[in-house]
């Protein structure tokens, strides 16, 4: 067919519909490649580069990636993973992540990503910076010590709530997560409900008085591996 097209993923021909990405048509065909940044339903920005793949031998974001007719494309290889076990690595020491006391353990994407790439521990000297905790508003708190600069607030904000309340400030090793205000998030007008809040893959931003509301065994990552759900795809055919 016309809007169809074909190319390799791995060694596998995949065919998909014209104007989808690498990383959409492999979810398509039950075949999962490693993101944070990226979120179904969302703009992809491609700013972590987990995802990224060899295209015909050169390193791509495959979220951003077309999956254009032809290609030759490898993602599960060693080397691809070293390098994303690196980057999330750099991610855990660059914060203060405490997974046996943070209320994400068990749902946060980057303690399950980690997991999967056969991360126990990070080997890197841990860098502890100074985040600060923002709890002035009654419903939400907003915790800059495990945020990974992924936007995928700053994006939900505007997209999916037709507000501006998250966005980036600063420049290098000073970028962090800011808030349309004088500095505090109670004096925004973010809601409980709002998309923003739910898309965090990590622990930066939590609603009040639900932690630790999901018992051991039922939370998100409890059952199986993230990535499981689109493997799953491919079990079934």
């Amino acid at each position: 067919m016309a809007d169809k097209q074909t190319f390799t993923l791995d060694g596998r021909e995949i065919e998909t519909a014209a104007g989808r990405s690498i990383m959409e048509a492999a979810d398509e065909a039950g075949i999962y490649i490693p993101r944070l940044c990226t979120m179904k339903g969302q703009k992809t920005l491609g700013s972590c580069r987990v995802c990224t793949v060899l295209v015909n031998g050169r390193p791509q974001a495959s979220c951003t990636q077309p999956a254009t007719p032809g290609i030759v494309v490898e993602s599960d290889t060693e080397a691809l993973n070293e390098a994303r076990r690196g980057i999330v690595e750099m991610l855990f020491v660059d914060g203060n992540h405490f997974c046996m006391f943070c209320e994400k353990s068990g749902d946060c994407e980057l303690q399950a990503l980690a997991y999967r790439l056969g991360i126990a521990a990070p080997q890197l000297p841990y860098r502890y910076p100074a985040g600060d905790v923002d709890a002035t508003h009654p419903d939400i708190l907003v915790d800059r010590n495990r945020c990974i600069l992924c936007g995928r607030c700053v994006t939900a904000s505007v997209a999916a709530d037709g507000k501006h309340v998250f966005d980036f400030i600063g420049r290098g090793s000073d970028r962090r997560i800011g808030v349309d205000s004088r500095g505090r998030l109670a004096d925004t007008d973010l809601t409980s409900a709002d998309r923003a809040v739910e898309v965090c893959p990590v622990g930066a931003i939590l609603r009040k008085r639900t932690a630790f509301a999901t018992p051991v065994g039922r939370r998100a990552y409890d059952a199986g591996p993230i990535g499981s759900d689109i493997e799953r795809k491919e079990a079934r055919r």
